[in-house]
């Protein structure tokens, strides 16, 4: 369940309310007269399955509460109510399977931004991953994998991509673009500078390496995993599942990629410089292709469980 709370003009009050008496997911609907200050309106709360959340929301805001008021949802650990699982119940499909668009454009939105923490987590990561090559150590790699945020970045060129938003695109495009030439080369000035003191004693990246070649060895199943990754990423960010995006992470080698990069440029070893450019590029380009396929196949998958939760309704009233 959501907990919707919202500060509504006064005189869209009851307009309010006959939106969630209309809503089947809808319940617990309390009203507060005159309880907000700033801005001014009455405080209208309600507990809402995940499954209406869409409907609701735009039904709000097309009566402006979004815009003259405030609108808040919040996720509801627990809920003990019989009112609460008979609206659950009454609300289309399952919870799980729900994406609330409002909800998901918030959480890319943070993916388009360059910040600090983006570039210094992206460079720390990147670092580990340039370790990992030079000692041929997979658990460093997985560390790498697990830091690195740049999924969120990827998800909002797929969501940009299927709403067609070229400038949430360009801005999630220039993070990563930005992000990832930072982190190269800062690990390049720091593989650098350890060659030049002794730390690293190689005059170039080691031959054989059994357990990390794969990172600068792209091949069909390389595309394949991403393709993967990148599916299982926008489903595990719409239906809010966090251990399921670790996942993700542990499995494209992005990171490791650029970490490889910017140690074999170092090193100047020419044909991982190469693979290493290749492994980033199949990675995020099967990320991107599986990324929006699933958010269109999510978008009419649902469309089809309202038509014919519609259709049940029409036949319940005849």
């Amino acid at each position: 369940m959501l907990h919707l709370r919202a500060i509504v003009p006064a005189d869209r009050t009851d307009a309010v309310c006959e939106v969630l008496a209309d809503c089947a997911g809808a319940t617990n609907v309390v009203v507060i007269d005159n309880a907000a200050r700033s801005p001014r309106g009455d405080l209208v709360t309600s507990d809402i399955a995940r499954e209406s959340a869409n409907e609701v929301l735009d039904a709000l805001r097309a009566l402006g509460v979004d815009q003259d008021g405030s609108i808040a949802l919040d996720k509801v650990d627990l809920t003990l109510s019989d009112r609460a699982e008979e609206a659950k119940d009454r609300a289309p499909g399952h919870g799980d399977d729900a994406v609330v668009w409002e909800e998901l454009d918030r959480q890319v939105s943070e993916g388009t931004d360059l910040t600090w923490s983006f570039v210094a987590f992206l460079a720390l990561a990147t670092q580990l991953a340039g370790i990992a090559a030079l000692i041929d150590s997979p658990v460093l790699v997985v560390g790498a994998m697990v830091l690195g945020p740049e999924f969120g970045a990827v998800a909002a060129v797929c969501y940009g991509l299927v709403r067609w938003q070229p400038r949430r695109i360009a801005r999630a495009a220039r993070a990563l673009a930005v992000g990832f030439a930072a982190a190269i080369v800062i690990t390049y000035v720091c593989a650098l500078v350890s060659r030049w003191i002794g730390v690293i004693e190689l005059d170039r990246l080691p031959e054989q390496r059994p357990l990390t070649a794969f990172i600068y060895s792209p091949d069909r199943w390389s595309f394949i995993v991403a393709l993967l990754a990148g599916a299982a990423g926008v489903l595990s960010l719409t239906a809010g599942k966090s251990s399921a995006l670790v996942g993700v992470f542990i499995s494209v080698t992005t990171v490791p990629a650029a970490g490889n990069l910017a140690v074999a440029l170092a090193l100047e070893h020419g044909s991982e410089i190469s693979g290493s450019l290749l492994q980033l590029g199949v990675n995020f380009l099967g990320m991107i292709i599986a990324g929006s396929l699933t958010l269109v196949v999510q978008r009419a998958v649902w469309k089809a469980v309202l038509r014919g939760q519609g259709r049940r309704f029409a036949r319940g009233r005849t």
